[in-house]
């Protein structure tokens, strides 16, 4: 039998290092191996405990968490999830953090209903197989399957409504960018929108990322991108020369109004066990733009946007995913490119240039 992840959980909070602890130990894949109130604290046991992933907020005391970051990347390129809360400042050093090398961001649990620590116990056990996988940590175990008897995994059905009688597509000179990513997913998007001009097409995202921090996601993406960058509200069009980035906790659809795009944000339930989830707006891409699409697939663990990319191929829609030697983690572009949805295997930096030449 597979060992489990050895997780260290380091926050100022001992409410919160509590929750965490119960909430992974419920995953037979994953065990808490020690916790710890602060950075300090946290850099004399790493060497006793052999942690495979940290677990770690941004705002505590002794040492900030980014100085912390920075030193464990520095000597033992351990993975590192930011675990923040949704204050401004929060926000604003969480997406630091990844630039620093932190392979995921989550919201700090709180207690709540049955439904809120349920979604958390999935979500957490999600991030933490993920951040094992993330490249540049070599684990020396092989890592465990998902605890058995997982919550059903919904598929977008759930979000889209059945299709009407005689409902098609009009094919118009108007290209319409979707894109999906996780693991990894902050940095790839940066390198990919800093290659379009200020006229560039019009496109949507979904980066797997919690309520509050997408905010702040998109404001970093606006200042270094010559293109607007943008969180989507419900009912914002796609429009040439801005980018819609789906707001966390929220799912987001591609629709159509005659020759408009826009887009359509909703609550829902979990999809892919991801809210918001890429299999939404790439199937809703597939229905609403069919042949006008652009799907892109970047690194992230599971399979979400995997059938939704075969649904845009199919639709007539050109399809991309990032190779795996680029990827963080090369889960879903090879989950799309296993259910032959995808028409070209293309590295990072080729992926931007390709587009655009495909949407002129």
């Amino acid at each position: 039998m597979a060992e489990r992840i050895r997780v260290m959980v380091v926050d100022d909070s001992a409410v919160v290092r509590q929750t965490l602890k119960e909430l992974l130990n419920q995953d037979p894949g994953i065990e808490v191996v020690s916790v710890a109130p602060d950075p300090l604290f946290a850099l004399a046991k790493i060497e006793a405990d052999r942690p495979d992933v940290i677990i770690s907020d941004v705002e505590m005391p002794r040492m900030d968490g980014l100085t912390f970051l920075r030193q464990v990347m520095d000597k033992w390129r351990i993975p590192v999830v930011i675990c923040s809360s949704k204050t401004e400042a929060g926000s604003d050093n969480a997406i630091r953090a990844m630039e620093y090398g932190a392979v995921e961001i989550i919201q700090k649990p709180k207690l709540g209903t049955k439904q809120f620590l349920e979604e958390s116990r999935v979500e957490f056990g999600d991030v933490v197989r993920a951040a094992a996988m993330a490249r540049g940590r070599v684990v020396a175990r092989p890592l465990p399957a998902p605890p058995p008897n997982p919550s059903p995994k919904l598929t977008a059905d759930v979000m889209l409504p059945k299709p009407g009688n005689g409902e098609g597509i009009i094919e118009t000179t108007e290209r319409v960018v979707v894109v999906g990513a996780s693991t990894g997913g902050t940095e790839a998007l940066k390198d990919f929108l800093e290659v379009f001009p200020e006229d560039g097409p019009g496109i949507v995202i979904v980066q797997h990322m919690p309520e509050h921090f997408t905010a702040a996601f998109a404001k970093r993406l606006d200042g270094l991108c010559r293109l607007g960058v943008k969180e989507a509200a419900d009912g914002d069009s796609v429009i040439r020369g801005r980018a819609l980035i789906a707001p966390g906790n929220r799912h987001t659809l591609l629709k159509r109004s005659g020759a408009r795009y826009y887009v359509e944000v909703k609550e829902g339930p979990l999809v892919c066990r991801h809210r918001p989830s890429v299999d939404v707006l790439f199937r809703s891409a597939a229905r609403y733009a069919g042949r006008n699409a652009i799907g892109v697939i970047m690194t992230g663990m599971g399979d979400d946007g995997a059938r939704g990319m075969k649904e845009l191929h199919d639709a007539g829609a050109w399809c991309l995913a990032q190779d795996e030697k680029s990827c963080v983690v090369f889960g879903m572009p090879n989950e799309a490119i296993k259910l032959g949805g995808v028409d070209l295997v293309l590295p990072l930096g080729s992926i931007a240039g390709e587009v655009q030449k495909r949407a002129r």
